[in-house]
């Protein structure tokens, strides 16, 4: 499971990253509203734990756009406000539970855990064409055909199911995949895009990558073969 961190006190920031990566979470925070938006908008992230007081884009707007994006996945919201009113604005905004600091942490593994949990189905496994990507065990399935991906090549994947008919390019996918800081290149993305093209003509995918130049990256269901 994939959990964002938008959280400004890079210390604490920190602590939870680690902590939830402890817990066998794969975690990731950045510091600042705008690039929380940015980062969760993607879709790979099964909880975003948001922090209400930041630069830019305070916790409440960014859930509200969120939601407004169509975007279901689950937030926790954390604040130092703990008032009733606080606390209503906060899920109005679209925060599936309220943790004010500071906390236990063993009370905000709890969380993060029961709203894993609510999400059911949701969040254990995407489908696009006849193909199925089970997010638990990153295998790949079509027709009784199952496939294990990589870890890079299960992200990947994972971003394009997410997109569908909708371009990614190359540089959102190694920021989103590789990370911002990474030495990765064009190059990489190019690569494991030949090796997932295999790997669903091997399961007999009706599930195509295709690449416009310039544009990047998208997916589509490929007609009958003759």
């Amino acid at each position: 499971m994939k959990i964002l961190i938008v959280e400004d006190e890079r210390l604490l920031a920190g602590s939870i990253e680690e902590l939830l990566r402890n817990q066998g979470f794969e975690a990731e925070a950045v510091h600042d509203g705008e690039t929380g938006l940015s980062y969760a908008r993607t879709g790979v992230y099964d909880l975003v734990i948001l922090d209400v007081m930041m630069p830019g884009k305070n916790g409440y707007e960014v859930a509200k756009a969120l939601r407004s994006s169509h975007l279901g996945t689950p937030i926790l919201m954390l604040t130092a406000r703990s008032g009733l009113e606080d606390r209503i604005t906060g899920l109005d905004a679209g925060a599936d539970y309220y943790l004010t600091k500071p906390f236990d942490s063993r009370e905000l593994t709890a969380c993060v855990r029961a709203l894993l949990r609510r999400q059911g189905s949701q969040v254990d496994e995407m489908g696009f064409g006849n193909t199925i990507l089970d997010l638990s065990t990153a295998v790949l399935s079509c027709a009784g055909k199952e496939i294990r991906l990589s870890a890079k090549e299960f992200d990947i994947l994972r971003l394009l199911f997410q997109s569908g008919a909708g371009n990614l390019s190359k540089e959102t996918i190694l920021a989103r995949v590789w990370g911002y800081d990474s030495d990765a290149v064009e190059n990489h993305v190019e690569v494991y895009m030949g090796f997932l093209r295999k790997k669903l003509l091997s399961i007999g995918s009706n599930v195509r990558i295709e690449a416009i130049r310039r544009m990047g990256y998208h997916l589509e269901v490929a007609e009958h073969d003759s």
